[in-house]
Protein backbone atom coordinates (compact mmCIF):
# COMPACT_ATOMS: atom_id res chain seq x y z
CA UNK A 1 0.00 0.00 0.00
CA UNK A 2 1.41 3.04 -1.20
CA UNK A 3 -1.12 5.57 0.48
CA UNK A 4 -3.46 6.38 3.39
CA UNK A 5 -6.47 8.45 4.03
CA UNK A 6 -7.32 11.43 6.60
CA UNK A 7 -9.41 10.06 9.90
CA UNK A 8 -11.94 11.84 10.97
CA UNK A 9 -11.40 11.70 14.80
CA UNK A 10 -14.37 11.15 17.07
CA UNK A 11 -14.31 13.99 18.88
CA UNK A 12 -14.14 15.75 15.21
CA UNK A 13 -11.73 17.86 15.98
CA UNK A 14 -9.04 19.46 13.05
CA UNK A 15 -6.20 17.09 11.93
CA UNK A 16 -2.68 18.68 10.49
CA UNK A 17 0.39 17.96 9.08
CA UNK A 18 3.27 18.97 9.83
CA UNK A 19 7.20 19.27 9.00
CA UNK A 20 9.39 15.85 9.74
CA UNK A 21 11.35 15.97 13.03
CA UNK A 22 8.16 18.01 14.31
CA UNK A 23 6.90 15.27 16.84
CA UNK A 24 6.00 18.05 19.55
CA UNK A 25 3.13 18.60 16.84
CA UNK A 26 4.00 22.22 18.09
CA UNK A 27 3.99 23.86 14.82
CA UNK A 28 1.38 22.58 11.98
CA UNK A 29 2.12 23.16 8.35
CA UNK A 30 -0.95 22.59 6.93
CA UNK A 31 -5.29 21.38 7.76
CA UNK A 32 -6.38 18.52 6.23
CA UNK A 33 -9.94 17.13 5.63
CA UNK A 34 -11.34 13.96 6.50
CA UNK A 35 -10.67 11.64 3.59
CA UNK A 36 -8.01 13.67 1.72
CA UNK A 37 -5.56 11.18 -0.24
CA UNK A 38 -1.88 10.94 1.59
CA UNK A 39 1.09 9.60 -0.41
CA UNK A 40 2.84 7.84 1.93
CA UNK A 41 6.80 8.98 1.94
CA UNK A 42 9.78 6.38 -0.51
CA UNK A 43 9.72 3.35 0.77
CA UNK A 44 7.79 3.72 3.57
CA UNK A 45 5.14 1.36 4.97
CA UNK A 46 2.07 2.45 6.90
CA UNK A 47 2.65 0.65 10.86
CA UNK A 48 -0.29 1.36 12.83
CA UNK A 49 1.59 1.24 16.07
CA UNK A 50 3.70 4.15 15.11
CA UNK A 51 3.26 7.88 16.63
CA UNK A 52 3.67 9.41 13.13
CA UNK A 53 3.32 8.42 9.30
CA UNK A 54 5.51 10.32 7.32
CA UNK A 55 3.74 11.21 3.65
CA UNK A 56 4.30 13.30 0.74
CA UNK A 57 1.99 16.82 0.23
CA UNK A 58 1.41 16.97 -3.84
CA UNK A 59 3.57 14.30 -5.07
CA UNK A 60 3.01 14.98 -8.80
CA UNK A 61 3.39 18.70 -8.12
CA UNK A 62 7.11 19.41 -8.30
CA UNK A 63 6.65 23.49 -7.26
CA UNK A 64 4.39 22.53 -4.22
CA UNK A 65 5.52 18.93 -3.32
CA UNK A 66 6.89 18.80 0.44
CA UNK A 67 8.09 15.82 2.86
CA UNK A 68 5.81 15.98 5.64
CA UNK A 69 4.07 13.82 8.45
CA UNK A 70 0.50 13.47 10.56
CA UNK A 71 0.10 11.50 13.54
CA UNK A 72 -0.87 7.93 12.91
CA UNK A 73 -3.98 8.05 14.55
CA UNK A 74 -5.64 10.38 12.22
CA UNK A 75 -4.77 8.32 9.09
CA UNK A 76 -6.41 5.08 8.18
CA UNK A 77 -6.45 2.58 5.19
CA UNK A 78 -10.01 3.36 3.85
CA UNK A 79 -12.14 6.50 3.15
CA UNK A 80 -15.17 7.69 3.27
CA UNK A 81 -17.68 8.60 0.62
CA UNK A 82 -17.54 11.79 -0.83
CA UNK A 83 -19.37 14.58 -2.85
CA UNK A 84 -18.34 17.71 -4.22
CA UNK A 85 -20.68 20.49 -5.03
CA UNK A 86 -18.67 22.30 -7.34
CA UNK A 87 -18.83 25.75 -7.55
CA UNK A 88 -19.57 26.38 -11.16
CA UNK A 89 -21.35 29.21 -11.08
CA UNK A 90 -24.64 29.60 -12.25
CA UNK A 91 -25.56 25.54 -12.58
CA UNK A 92 -25.35 22.68 -11.17
CA UNK A 93 -22.47 20.23 -11.01
CA UNK A 94 -21.12 17.65 -8.47
CA UNK A 95 -19.01 14.51 -8.25
CA UNK A 96 -19.76 11.50 -6.41
CA UNK A 97 -16.63 8.97 -5.41
CA UNK A 98 -17.34 6.14 -3.90
CA UNK A 99 -15.13 4.93 -0.66
CA UNK A 100 -13.67 1.57 -2.46
CA UNK A 101 -9.96 1.35 -3.86
CA UNK A 102 -10.26 -1.28 -5.80
CA UNK A 103 -12.31 -2.16 -9.14
CA UNK A 104 -15.73 -1.27 -7.48
CA UNK A 105 -14.76 2.32 -7.07
CA UNK A 106 -16.46 4.47 -8.95
CA UNK A 107 -16.75 7.95 -9.79
CA UNK A 108 -20.14 9.54 -11.24
CA UNK A 109 -20.28 12.85 -12.55
CA UNK A 110 -23.47 14.96 -11.92
CA UNK A 111 -24.19 17.90 -14.05
CA UNK A 112 -20.97 20.37 -15.28
CA UNK A 113 -22.29 23.81 -15.04
CA UNK A 114 -21.82 25.90 -18.55
CA UNK A 115 -18.45 26.89 -18.24
CA UNK A 116 -15.26 25.20 -17.74
CA UNK A 117 -14.91 25.63 -13.83
CA UNK A 118 -16.08 21.28 -13.79
CA UNK A 119 -13.49 20.33 -16.20
CA UNK A 120 -10.46 22.49 -14.48
CA UNK A 121 -11.77 20.97 -10.96
CA UNK A 122 -11.65 17.52 -12.41
CA UNK A 123 -8.35 18.00 -14.04
CA UNK A 124 -6.99 19.25 -10.49
CA UNK A 125 -8.64 17.05 -8.16
CA UNK A 126 -7.80 13.95 -10.68
CA UNK A 127 -5.14 14.90 -12.51
CA UNK A 128 -7.40 13.28 -15.47
CA UNK A 129 -6.35 15.79 -18.40
CA UNK A 130 -2.68 14.43 -18.51
CA UNK A 131 -2.13 11.58 -17.56
CA UNK A 132 -5.92 10.24 -18.09
CA UNK A 133 -8.62 9.15 -15.91
CA UNK A 134 -11.92 6.44 -16.21
CA UNK A 135 -15.04 7.79 -14.76
CA UNK A 136 -18.01 5.83 -14.47
CA UNK A 137 -20.65 7.96 -15.54
CA UNK A 138 -22.01 11.35 -16.45
CA UNK A 139 -25.31 12.32 -15.67
CA UNK A 140 -26.89 15.26 -17.39
CA UNK A 141 -30.02 15.96 -14.66
CA UNK A 142 -31.89 17.61 -18.06
CA UNK A 143 -30.89 19.12 -21.20
CA UNK A 144 -30.90 22.90 -19.84
CA UNK A 145 -27.41 24.89 -20.92
CA UNK A 146 -26.46 25.36 -17.08
CA UNK A 147 -26.10 21.75 -16.34
CA UNK A 148 -24.83 20.32 -19.33
CA UNK A 149 -22.35 22.57 -21.28
CA UNK A 150 -19.86 22.12 -19.45
CA UNK A 151 -19.67 18.46 -20.90
CA UNK A 152 -18.26 19.91 -23.72
CA UNK A 153 -14.69 20.21 -22.72
CA UNK A 154 -14.65 16.83 -20.70
CA UNK A 155 -16.40 14.51 -23.57
CA UNK A 156 -13.72 16.71 -25.73
CA UNK A 157 -10.67 15.21 -24.05
CA UNK A 158 -8.80 12.53 -24.99
CA UNK A 159 -7.59 11.29 -21.76
CA UNK A 160 -10.89 10.90 -20.43
CA UNK A 161 -13.67 8.21 -21.02
CA UNK A 162 -17.03 6.91 -19.46
CA UNK A 163 -18.50 4.10 -19.29
CA UNK A 164 -21.92 5.50 -19.54
CA UNK A 165 -23.89 8.66 -20.17
CA UNK A 166 -26.68 9.00 -18.65
CA UNK A 167 -30.14 11.62 -19.53
CA UNK A 168 -33.44 11.89 -18.59
CA UNK A 169 -34.67 10.37 -21.90
CA UNK A 170 -35.25 14.20 -23.17
CA UNK A 171 -32.40 15.42 -25.55
CA UNK A 172 -32.48 18.34 -27.51
CA UNK A 173 -32.50 17.49 -30.96
CA UNK A 174 -30.53 18.83 -33.95
CA UNK A 175 -34.03 20.67 -35.35
CA UNK A 176 -35.62 23.97 -34.86
CA UNK A 177 -38.77 24.98 -32.32
CA UNK A 178 -39.25 24.55 -28.81
CA UNK A 179 -41.01 21.35 -28.37
CA UNK A 180 -39.72 19.64 -31.42
CA UNK A 181 -36.37 19.45 -30.25
CA UNK A 182 -37.85 16.87 -27.55
CA UNK A 183 -39.90 15.01 -30.05
CA UNK A 184 -43.22 16.49 -29.93
CA UNK A 185 -46.35 16.65 -27.65
CA UNK A 186 -49.73 15.03 -27.82
CA UNK A 187 -52.56 14.40 -26.43
CA UNK A 188 -54.15 11.03 -27.14
CA UNK A 189 -57.78 10.61 -26.65
CA UNK A 190 -59.41 10.79 -22.99
CA UNK A 191 -55.83 12.28 -21.81
CA UNK A 192 -56.59 15.41 -19.51
CA UNK A 193 -52.96 16.09 -20.34
CA UNK A 194 -50.26 16.42 -23.00
CA UNK A 195 -47.54 13.78 -23.14
CA UNK A 196 -43.91 13.59 -24.82
CA UNK A 197 -43.94 10.00 -26.25
CA UNK A 198 -40.66 10.13 -28.27
CA UNK A 199 -38.26 9.13 -25.39
CA UNK A 200 -34.65 8.93 -26.30
CA UNK A 201 -34.35 5.68 -24.40
CA UNK A 202 -31.88 3.21 -26.36
CA UNK A 203 -28.18 3.64 -26.72
CA UNK A 204 -28.85 3.19 -30.43
CA UNK A 205 -31.51 5.70 -30.69
CA UNK A 206 -29.60 8.49 -28.87
CA UNK A 207 -26.44 7.39 -31.55
CA UNK A 208 -29.32 7.81 -34.47
CA UNK A 209 -30.24 11.14 -33.74
CA UNK A 210 -26.52 12.75 -33.42
CA UNK A 211 -25.43 10.81 -36.29
CA UNK A 212 -25.45 13.79 -39.05
CA UNK A 213 -23.48 16.24 -38.07
CA UNK A 214 -24.16 18.78 -41.02
CA UNK A 215 -27.87 19.43 -38.85
CA UNK A 216 -25.79 20.60 -35.69
CA UNK A 217 -25.31 24.25 -36.83
CA UNK A 218 -24.94 26.52 -33.91
CA UNK A 219 -26.99 24.49 -31.69
CA UNK A 220 -25.03 23.34 -28.61
CA UNK A 221 -26.31 20.12 -26.98
CA UNK A 222 -25.22 18.14 -29.89
CA UNK A 223 -22.30 19.95 -29.86
CA UNK A 224 -21.58 18.54 -26.27
CA UNK A 225 -22.29 15.19 -27.50
CA UNK A 226 -20.31 15.30 -30.31
CA UNK A 227 -16.81 14.94 -29.05
CA UNK A 228 -18.18 11.99 -26.88
CA UNK A 229 -20.18 10.29 -29.93
CA UNK A 230 -17.11 10.62 -32.60
CA UNK A 231 -14.29 9.47 -29.99
CA UNK A 232 -15.54 6.20 -28.70
CA UNK A 233 -14.76 7.04 -25.37
CA UNK A 234 -18.35 6.53 -23.66
CA UNK A 235 -19.55 2.87 -23.66
CA UNK A 236 -23.48 3.56 -23.68
CA UNK A 237 -25.77 6.74 -23.48
CA UNK A 238 -28.47 5.75 -21.38
CA UNK A 239 -31.63 6.84 -20.10
CA UNK A 240 -32.11 7.48 -16.38
CA UNK A 241 -35.57 7.04 -15.09
CA UNK A 242 -38.50 5.57 -12.95
CA UNK A 243 -40.42 3.02 -14.65
CA UNK A 244 -43.73 2.88 -13.42
CA UNK A 245 -44.08 -0.40 -15.05
CA UNK A 246 -40.66 -1.77 -13.75
CA UNK A 247 -41.44 -1.75 -9.88
CA UNK A 248 -42.32 0.13 -6.94
CA UNK A 249 -38.68 1.42 -6.74
CA UNK A 250 -35.86 2.37 -9.56
CA UNK A 251 -32.43 1.71 -9.15
CA UNK A 252 -29.16 3.59 -10.86
CA UNK A 253 -27.66 0.38 -12.23
CA UNK A 254 -24.86 -0.71 -9.95
CA UNK A 255 -25.93 1.08 -6.82
CA UNK A 256 -28.90 -1.38 -5.80
CA UNK A 257 -29.39 -3.22 -2.53
CA UNK A 258 -28.44 -6.37 -4.61
CA UNK A 259 -24.87 -4.70 -5.68
CA UNK A 260 -23.99 -5.37 -1.46
CA UNK A 261 -22.29 -1.92 -1.56
CA UNK A 262 -23.77 -0.82 1.44
CA UNK A 263 -25.51 2.35 -0.06
CA UNK A 264 -27.62 3.03 -2.98
CA UNK A 265 -28.98 4.83 -5.16
CA UNK A 266 -32.46 5.66 -5.74
CA UNK A 267 -34.26 7.39 -9.20
CA UNK A 268 -36.76 9.29 -8.48
CA UNK A 269 -37.41 10.99 -10.99
CA UNK A 270 -38.57 11.21 -14.49
CA UNK A 271 -41.02 9.31 -13.50
CA UNK A 272 -42.40 7.52 -16.64
CA UNK A 273 -46.00 6.42 -17.44
CA UNK A 274 -47.06 3.96 -20.27
CA UNK A 275 -50.34 4.72 -22.24
CA UNK A 276 -52.74 1.42 -21.18
CA UNK A 277 -53.64 0.75 -24.62
CA UNK A 278 -50.40 1.76 -27.20
CA UNK A 279 -48.02 0.70 -24.16
CA UNK A 280 -46.22 3.84 -25.58
CA UNK A 281 -44.21 5.03 -22.36
CA UNK A 282 -43.94 8.48 -21.67
CA UNK A 283 -43.80 11.94 -20.02
CA UNK A 284 -46.05 14.15 -18.55
CA UNK A 285 -45.93 17.67 -20.05
CA UNK A 286 -46.21 20.11 -16.97
CA UNK A 287 -48.16 23.95 -17.03
CA UNK A 288 -46.10 26.68 -15.70
CA UNK A 289 -48.79 27.17 -12.81
CA UNK A 290 -50.48 24.45 -11.05
CA UNK A 291 -53.53 25.16 -11.72
CA UNK A 292 -56.15 27.44 -12.52
CA UNK A 293 -57.81 30.20 -10.13
CA UNK A 294 -60.71 27.71 -9.64
CA UNK A 295 -58.61 25.19 -8.83
CA UNK A 296 -58.97 22.87 -11.78
CA UNK A 297 -55.31 21.81 -13.57
CA UNK A 298 -54.32 23.99 -16.26
CA UNK A 299 -53.60 22.06 -19.70
CA UNK A 300 -51.98 24.96 -21.46
CA UNK A 301 -48.44 22.96 -21.23
CA UNK A 302 -44.81 24.82 -20.46
CA UNK A 303 -41.60 23.37 -22.27
CA UNK A 304 -39.14 24.98 -19.77
CA UNK A 305 -41.28 23.74 -16.48
CA UNK A 306 -41.55 20.43 -18.35
CA UNK A 307 -37.70 20.31 -19.20
CA UNK A 308 -36.82 21.20 -15.91
CA UNK A 309 -39.31 19.46 -13.81
CA UNK A 310 -38.20 15.93 -15.41
CA UNK A 311 -34.76 16.46 -14.02
CA UNK A 312 -32.96 12.67 -13.42
CA UNK A 313 -33.77 13.11 -9.39
CA UNK A 314 -31.59 10.51 -7.13
CA UNK A 315 -31.43 9.76 -3.87
CA UNK A 316 -28.55 8.27 -2.17
CA UNK A 317 -28.18 6.23 1.19
CA UNK A 318 -25.44 5.45 2.83
CA UNK A 319 -26.17 4.48 6.37
CA UNK A 320 -28.48 6.58 8.49
CA UNK A 321 -27.36 9.43 6.05
CA UNK A 322 -29.47 10.17 2.95
CA UNK A 323 -28.88 12.76 0.00
CA UNK A 324 -31.47 14.31 -2.48
CA UNK A 325 -29.65 15.68 -5.65
CA UNK A 326 -32.82 17.56 -6.64
CA UNK A 327 -32.24 19.11 -10.07
CA UNK A 328 -34.11 21.29 -11.44
CA UNK A 329 -37.75 20.60 -9.85
CA UNK A 330 -40.52 23.26 -9.96
CA UNK A 331 -43.38 23.61 -8.34
CA UNK A 332 -45.52 21.81 -10.90
CA UNK A 333 -43.19 18.81 -10.81
CA UNK A 334 -43.25 18.84 -7.34
CA UNK A 335 -46.86 18.16 -7.31
CA UNK A 336 -46.72 15.56 -9.54
CA UNK A 337 -44.02 13.80 -7.56
CA UNK A 338 -45.84 14.00 -4.48
CA UNK A 339 -48.74 13.16 -5.92
CA UNK A 340 -47.32 9.92 -7.95
CA UNK A 341 -45.31 8.80 -4.78
CA UNK A 342 -48.63 9.13 -2.44
CA UNK A 343 -50.48 7.33 -4.81
CA UNK A 344 -53.00 10.17 -4.71
CA UNK A 345 -55.09 10.64 -8.06
CA UNK A 346 -55.06 14.61 -7.83
CA UNK A 347 -53.72 17.17 -5.71
CA UNK A 348 -55.23 17.17 -2.30
CA UNK A 349 -57.40 20.62 -1.39
CA UNK A 350 -57.77 19.87 2.46
CA UNK A 351 -54.83 20.54 4.44
CA UNK A 352 -55.20 17.01 6.13
CA UNK A 353 -55.24 14.85 3.17
CA UNK A 354 -51.82 17.30 2.05
CA UNK A 355 -50.16 16.02 5.53
CA UNK A 356 -51.44 12.66 4.62
CA UNK A 357 -49.34 13.22 1.35
CA UNK A 358 -46.04 14.18 2.82
CA UNK A 359 -46.08 11.47 5.44
CA UNK A 360 -46.53 8.89 2.79
CA UNK A 361 -44.60 10.56 0.00
CA UNK A 362 -41.59 10.72 2.64
CA UNK A 363 -40.73 7.52 2.67
CA UNK A 364 -39.28 7.82 -0.72
CA UNK A 365 -37.82 11.86 -0.33
CA UNK A 366 -36.92 12.09 3.53
CA UNK A 367 -33.04 13.28 3.50
CA UNK A 368 -30.96 14.22 5.78
CA UNK A 369 -29.29 16.55 2.69
CA UNK A 370 -30.91 18.10 -0.02
CA UNK A 371 -29.35 19.50 -3.48
CA UNK A 372 -31.87 22.48 -3.59
CA UNK A 373 -34.09 22.52 -6.38
CA UNK A 374 -33.27 24.70 -9.43
CA UNK A 375 -30.20 26.76 -7.37
CA UNK A 376 -32.87 28.21 -5.20
CA UNK A 377 -35.23 29.13 -6.95
CA UNK A 378 -38.74 30.18 -4.96
CA UNK A 379 -41.24 28.43 -7.37
CA UNK A 380 -41.39 25.43 -4.98
CA UNK A 381 -43.80 23.73 -2.63
CA UNK A 382 -43.89 24.17 1.11
CA UNK A 383 -45.19 20.15 0.86
CA UNK A 384 -41.87 19.02 -1.25
CA UNK A 385 -39.71 20.65 1.21
CA UNK A 386 -41.89 19.15 4.24
CA UNK A 387 -41.58 15.73 2.60
CA UNK A 388 -37.58 16.04 2.14
CA UNK A 389 -37.02 17.72 5.66
CA UNK A 390 -33.56 18.03 5.56
CA UNK A 391 -30.85 19.30 8.64
CA UNK A 392 -28.62 20.35 5.55
CA UNK A 393 -28.91 22.52 1.68
CA UNK A 394 -27.14 22.77 -0.84
CA UNK A 395 -27.51 25.48 -3.14
CA UNK A 396 -25.88 25.51 -6.43
CA UNK A 397 -26.07 29.52 -7.77
CA UNK A 398 -23.75 31.29 -9.80
CA UNK A 399 -23.12 35.44 -9.50
CA UNK A 400 -23.68 37.24 -12.56
CA UNK A 401 -27.50 35.99 -13.67
CA UNK A 402 -30.87 37.85 -13.84
CA UNK A 403 -32.26 35.25 -11.84
CA UNK A 404 -31.52 36.60 -8.33
CA UNK A 405 -30.79 32.80 -6.69
CA UNK A 406 -31.13 32.09 -4.16
CA UNK A 407 -34.38 33.65 -3.86
CA UNK A 408 -34.39 35.50 -0.04
CA UNK A 409 -38.04 34.22 0.53
CA UNK A 410 -36.80 30.99 -0.71
CA UNK A 411 -33.92 30.98 2.13
CA UNK A 412 -36.63 31.58 4.36
CA UNK A 413 -38.62 29.33 4.06
CA UNK A 414 -35.85 26.26 3.74
CA UNK A 415 -35.44 27.26 7.70
CA UNK A 416 -38.34 27.21 8.26
CA UNK A 417 -38.73 23.38 6.58
CA UNK A 418 -35.88 22.12 7.28
CA UNK A 419 -34.99 19.74 10.11
CA UNK A 420 -34.28 21.03 13.83
CA UNK A 421 -34.68 24.49 14.87
CA UNK A 422 -31.04 25.74 12.88
CA UNK A 423 -31.13 23.75 9.34
CA UNK A 424 -27.73 24.51 7.34
CA UNK A 425 -27.60 26.52 4.22
CA UNK A 426 -24.91 26.20 2.65
CA UNK A 427 -24.60 28.30 -1.40
CA UNK A 428 -21.66 27.46 -3.55
CA UNK A 429 -22.46 31.22 -4.12
CA UNK A 430 -22.17 32.43 -0.79
CA UNK A 431 -19.36 30.30 0.16
CA UNK A 432 -17.17 31.79 -2.64
CA UNK A 433 -15.12 34.67 -1.88
CA UNK A 434 -13.84 37.36 -3.53
CA UNK A 435 -10.05 39.49 -3.76
CA UNK A 436 -11.97 43.09 -3.35
CA UNK A 437 -9.04 44.19 -1.22
CA UNK A 438 -6.18 42.77 -3.47
CA UNK A 439 -8.27 44.09 -6.95
CA UNK A 440 -7.98 47.39 -5.00
CA UNK A 441 -4.22 47.35 -4.15
CA UNK A 442 -3.70 46.34 -8.05
CA UNK A 443 -5.40 49.04 -9.69
CA UNK A 444 -3.81 51.66 -7.44
CA UNK A 445 -0.39 50.16 -8.51
CA UNK A 446 -1.40 50.04 -11.81
CA UNK A 447 -2.70 54.07 -11.86
CA UNK A 448 1.19 54.87 -10.50
CA UNK A 449 2.59 52.77 -13.04
CA UNK A 450 0.41 54.95 -15.75
CA UNK A 451 1.64 57.69 -14.53
CA UNK A 452 5.13 56.53 -14.01
CA UNK A 453 5.15 55.44 -17.99
CA UNK A 454 3.69 58.85 -19.22
CA UNK A 455 6.49 60.93 -17.62
CA UNK A 456 9.11 58.13 -18.36
CA UNK A 457 8.84 55.56 -21.48
CA UNK A 458 10.45 52.53 -19.63
CA UNK A 459 10.43 49.28 -21.70
CA UNK A 460 10.62 46.83 -18.28
CA UNK A 461 8.05 49.07 -16.98
CA UNK A 462 5.64 48.83 -19.77
CA UNK A 463 6.11 45.06 -19.73
CA UNK A 464 5.62 44.76 -16.24
CA UNK A 465 2.05 47.18 -16.40
CA UNK A 466 1.10 44.62 -19.52
CA UNK A 467 1.74 42.05 -17.02
CA UNK A 468 -0.58 43.53 -14.13
CA UNK A 469 -3.49 44.48 -16.30
CA UNK A 470 -3.18 40.56 -17.69
CA UNK A 471 -3.56 39.52 -13.90
CA UNK A 472 -6.08 41.78 -13.12
CA UNK A 473 -8.28 40.96 -15.92
CA UNK A 474 -8.38 37.18 -14.72
CA UNK A 475 -10.45 35.45 -12.36
CA UNK A 476 -11.00 37.49 -8.66
CA UNK A 477 -12.26 34.25 -6.80
CA UNK A 478 -9.78 33.78 -3.87
CA UNK A 479 -11.94 30.91 -2.52
CA UNK A 480 -14.26 28.98 -4.54
CA UNK A 481 -17.51 27.87 -3.14
CA UNK A 482 -17.28 24.67 -3.51
CA UNK A 483 -18.77 22.26 -0.72
CA UNK A 484 -17.78 18.94 -0.07
CA UNK A 485 -20.11 16.03 1.50
CA UNK A 486 -18.50 13.05 3.40
CA UNK A 487 -19.68 10.40 4.94
CA UNK A 488 -19.08 6.20 6.79
CA UNK A 489 -22.61 6.01 6.69
CA UNK A 490 -22.91 7.09 10.71
CA UNK A 491 -21.14 9.95 10.63
CA UNK A 492 -21.31 13.41 8.19
CA UNK A 493 -19.51 16.73 7.58
CA UNK A 494 -20.45 18.74 4.94
CA UNK A 495 -17.65 21.51 5.07
CA UNK A 496 -16.31 24.24 2.44
CA UNK A 497 -12.88 26.60 2.95
CA UNK A 498 -12.71 29.56 4.63
CA UNK A 499 -11.98 32.86 3.30
CA UNK A 500 -8.76 32.62 5.38
CA UNK A 501 -5.23 32.46 3.84
CA UNK A 502 -3.92 30.45 6.30
CA UNK A 503 -2.59 26.77 5.36
CA UNK A 504 -3.60 25.74 8.98
CA UNK A 505 -7.12 27.37 9.46
CA UNK A 506 -8.74 26.61 6.06
CA UNK A 507 -11.84 24.87 6.69
CA UNK A 508 -15.38 25.26 8.96
CA UNK A 509 -17.35 21.94 8.86
CA UNK A 510 -20.29 20.85 10.17
CA UNK A 511 -20.73 17.39 12.19
CA UNK A 512 -23.64 15.27 12.33
CA UNK A 513 -24.00 11.76 13.51
CA UNK A 514 -26.87 9.26 13.70
CA UNK A 515 -27.55 7.75 17.44
CA UNK A 516 -30.38 5.95 18.07
CA UNK A 517 -31.76 6.19 14.32
CA UNK A 518 -32.02 10.09 15.29
CA UNK A 519 -29.57 12.39 13.61
CA UNK A 520 -27.66 14.88 15.63
CA UNK A 521 -25.78 17.80 14.71
CA UNK A 522 -22.43 17.95 17.03
CA UNK A 523 -23.25 21.19 19.41
CA UNK A 524 -19.77 22.84 18.71
CA UNK A 525 -21.36 24.10 15.50
CA UNK A 526 -18.75 23.58 13.27
CA UNK A 527 -15.30 24.35 13.26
Amino acid sequence: MSFVFVDLPEDYERVYLYDRGDDDGDDPVRQVLWGDFLWLAENATFDASAEWTHVVWCKFAPEKRCDLQIRTEHVRVGRPLEIIFVDVGQGDGCVLITPERDERERIVVIDAGKTEDMGNFLEGRFNAYTDGFEFHAAVITHPDLDHYFGFKRIFDNDQITFDRVYHSGLVERPVSGSWAKLGGKRRRAGDRHEYLEDLCDSDAKFRALFADESTFGRKRYPATVEGALKSGRVGAFEMLAKDTSVGERSWMPEFSPDDDRGYTIEVLGPVVETHGDSGTRRLQCFPNRPRNKDGSPRISSSFSHTKNGHSVLLKLQYGGFRVLFGGDLNRSAEEYLLTHYAGFDEWPHERAEKEEMVVLASDHFRSEIMKACHHGSADVTDEFLEAVNPAAFVISSGDEENYVHPRPDLLGRLGKKGRGTAPVLLSTELQRSWRQEEAEEQVSAIKRQVRDLHRQPDDHLRDALLAAIEDLGGSNVAVDGAIYVKTDGHRLIAAFKKESRSETDRWFYYEYRIVNDRLILVPRGGH
